[in-house]
């Protein structure tokens, strides 16, 4: 039989939070989206699983960051919407990580394609199978926005359409996208105890 501590660390479930809010005086403190991961951590404790977080803004080491995408179960980026976006220092951390992850060969060992075999697929040389990545997200766009072919701005489009630039890294290495979460009019109509509901219960349908 195992040592206690070496059948814990194989048999507990691993979740990596990634908090990606970016501070702008008078428009983003990031109370609301420090509460969503917040609550996320909480869900996911509750749920037997060891919850590691990086918060984007306060600084990283890239190799760590590696580490920690190679020992997570479950990536969960927990993000203010900026201009249809996630803040640039994502996507600076994304270009770092990743690129580390190709180079140290732990996340990719390419696009999958190779000169000895040009029909392989794009996309298929990932090393993250098995993973999850989820999207956790808060933006002025109200819900009626999306999937109604009407709405001039997303022509009928979801909230996973519109997010397929940030979801496509993950798949790409070989990861299972779940379907993005979504708290809406967080400016003009912002219903934050109805969005912590809805999120519990996204998680419970959605994160096994």
């Amino acid at each position: 039989m195992p040592a206690i501590g070496t059948y814990n660390q194989k048999t507990m479930k691993r979740v990596l939070i990634i908090n990606a809010h970016q501070f702008y005086e008078g428009m983003a403190s990031g109370k609301l989206n420090q509460k969503m991961a917040d609550v996320i951590r909480s869900e996911m404790e509750a749920r037997g699983y060891e919850v590691r977080e990086s918060i984007i803004e306060a600084g990283y080491d890239v190799d760590a960051e590696v580490d920690k995408h190679v020992w997570a179960d479950i990536i969960i980026l927990q993000s203010p919407v900026y201009w249809f976006g996630m803040p640039w220092i994502y996507k600076k951390y994304v270009d770092e990580v990743f690129t580390a992850g190709l180079l140290q060969q732990r996340l990719l060992s390419g696009d999958g394609r190779t000169r000895e075999d040009p029909g392989s697929q794009y996309g298929s040389g990932g090393k993250m199978q098995g993973k999850r990545y989820m999207i956790s997200v808060t933006w002025n766009a109200p819900s009626v926005a999306f999937g109604n072919p009407q709405q001039r701005l997303f022509e009928g489009k979801s909230v996973d359409d519109v997010f397929v630039s940030n979801t496509a890294n993950y798949k790409f290495c070989g990861a299972e996208v779940l379907p993005a979460f979504s708290s809406h009019d967080v400016i003009k109509q912002a219903d934050v105890e109805g969005d912590i509901a809805r999120l519990r219960e996204h998680l419970a349908a959605t994160v096994q």
